[in-house]
């Protein structure tokens, strides 16, 4: 019989593996740009032309950034949920945390679009990358909360497979013949013009929309049946054996995804079923490598960085939206950066602007301050 372990020790290989999908976000994007510009080689320059988004269909390192978080989000459910259980927390108490959180993050996205800038309501963006976790995750907990396993499995697969055939077979009514997963022809485009509020990202679309939350369930669901799988405690089942069995879902993840893509293709934008898979497979084994490395070989002292910035990734997210770290970076490192040839300029400032905000982070850790929505 298998049964979970009782032991809530915060897992470093999670605060890591945050603090490295963070790091991006915090400026590690512009420091791969940089690198290429300092190291002109093909392989340096194939990194940094996967720091921007594919403006539709395809798949970049920079759109799996938001996805992998929500994915971990996922994974550190689990023990939470233990956690406050252990406590003796009712359910109703359970309940109401979920859905404070989640609600909470809608609201903290809404304002990081500028919402206190004008006090326009009727013109504000609700959809938002917080937002976006916020719902999801609030859904897949609520979800994880009251079903078993098997059942949440079928849940998943329901969803992933619900949603492509809804978009197959329902295209926007003022779609006019375009294709059914193109901006103009999408039904999740359609949704958000006729049922959001305000004005949408794109116009016409809005990549943080309503009907793109089904399938960010799934993302939510995958990180959290990983983190199920992680606190079980069986009898031969060893860290290096879970390590294998995460690597090979993974594997099998991706697989599904790159043949689900034949015909639905990777898109952030719509967060199509093949994009769940495929990302949420990459995410599942670059947790495994961390989890290996961190938790199963004890190997952590390398983890400080990351784990500063894993421990209060929404702080960092909200700070660089109303904390000018931008002129700071100028105000501080201009002067070095003039006085740098000029292929080492930009990774002057773009380590600069890495090293403020780690600073910034590192004084709230050293306080033990840290952002729990």
């Amino acid at each position: 019989m298998e049964k979970q372990t009782q032991t809530f020790q915060r897992l470093q290989s999670l605060d890591t593996f945050r603090g490295f999908d963070m790091f991006f976000i915090m400026g590690g994007n512009a420091f791969f740009v940089a690198l290429a510009t300092l190291i002109p080689l093909p392989f340096f320059q194939a990194i940094a032309g996967q720091m921007e988004h594919v403006e539709w269909n395809g798949l970049a390192m920079e759109d799996m950034i938001f996805p992998t978080f929500l994915f971990i989000a996922g994974i550190s459910f689990p023990y939470s949920l233990a956690k406050q259980r252990a406590k003796g927390m009712s359910s109703a108490a359970i309940y109401k945390k979920l859905i404070r959180r989640g609600l909470t993050l809608v609201v903290l996205g809404i304002i990081y679009n500028g919402l206190f800038s004008t006090w326009d309501f009727a013109t504000a963006r609700y959809g938002s990358v917080l937002g976006r976790i916020g719902l999801a995750w609030m859904f897949g907990a609520l979800i994880f909360v009251n079903t078993k396993t098997i059942t949440r499995v079928w849940i998943t697969a329901a969803l992933l497979i619900g949603y492509w055939l809804l978009l197959n077979f329902v295209p926007a009514p003022d779609a006019n013949g375009a294709d059914r997963f193109s901006m103009q022809g999408c039904l999740v485009g359609y949704v958000d013009r006729v049922c959001m509020p305000g004005h949408l990202y794109k116009e016409i679309h809005d990549p943080e929309g309503l009907l793109g939350t089904i399938p960010a369930i799934g993302t939510a669901l995958l990180g959290m049946f990983t983190g199920e799988f992680v606190r079980l405690q069986r009898e031969k089942l060893t860290g290096c054996r879970k390590v294998i069995y995460m690597l090979i879902c993974g594997a099998a993840f991706i697989l599904l995804g790159i043949l689900w893509n034949q015909v639905f293709p990777f898109n952030k934008n719509i967060w199509s079923s093949s994009f769940v898979c495929t990302v949420g497979g990459i995410s599942m084994m670059l947790f495994a490598i961390f989890y290996y490395i961190v938790d199963v070989k004890n190997y952590h002292r390398w983890t400080l960085f990351f784990r500063v910035i894993g421990m209060n990734s929404i702080t960092i997210y909200l700070a660089q939206r109303f904390i000018d770290f931008q002129y700071s970076t100028h105000e501080i490192f201009d002067g070095l950066a003039n006085l740098s040839p000029a292929t080492l300029a930009p990774m002057v400032l773009a380590i600069g602007y890495i090293a403020l905000c780690w600073l910034f982070l590192y004084f709230l850790y050293r306080q033990k301050i840290f952002l729990k929505v």
